[in-house]
């Protein structure tokens, strides 16, 4: 039995929006995202023959896009960066959805996690990889990742001064994937 697999030109647009989200997530500007998005792109597209059809293309995405982040970032550590996200802020859009938690605080929280914390969140919780998957793309064991995880969450739930035993209220099935162990739907 043969197994026909998609062409990797089409798949390879149908994850942009979940690139644009992690880029987002990483660089939290939405100017460097879009830029990341499409320098992931033009790598992508230039490599598509070292991609193996049949395999995971989303993980093979983020895998050049984290890399693409973490090779820019190291270039430009003597950059003026914006810590305070006062420049972000400006940029950001007051969240319409209910609940027990604003999404505002969610951001604040989430951006003062660092780069691994965010990242494993982004990839375990909102976008749902395996641990085994997201190991692979950051390049570590999978314990690594379990843990990070792990901690990312427990210091996201303390910033957001959340107890153990305090049930969330959200409408946001991406924003509460990061914070519990619920798959994003």
């Amino acid at each position: 039995m043969t197994t026909q697999h998609r062409d990797p030109k089409e798949e390879l647009v149908e994850h942009l929006q979940a690139l644009r989200a992690f880029a987002m997530s990483l660089s939290r500007n939405t100017a460097a995202a879009d830029d990341l998005v499409q320098d992931t792109v033009v790598k992508a597209w230039d490599n598509l023959d070292k991609f193996q059809v049949g395999t995971n293309m989303r993980a093979w995405l983020f895998t050049i896009l984290r890399n693409t982040y973490y090779s820019q970032y190291r270039k430009r550590r003597r950059e003026v960066e914006d810590p305070e996200g006062i420049m972000a802020g400006s940029m950001s859009e007051k969240p319409a959805h209910d609940g027990h938690l604003a999404m505002g605080e969610f951001r604040r929280a989430f951006a003062q996690l660092n780069d691994e914390q965010r990242e494993v969140l982004i990839l375990v919780g909102a976008e749902g990889f395996s641990y085994e998957d997201a190991a692979e793309m950051c390049g570590c064991a999978v314990g690594t990742i379990k843990s990070r995880t792990n901690r990312a969450r427990k210091r996201l739930a303390q910033l957001m001064q959340l107890d153990d035993d305090e049930e969330l209220e959200m409408t946001d099935s991406a924003t509460m994937a990061v914070i519990s162990n619920i798959p994003a739907a």
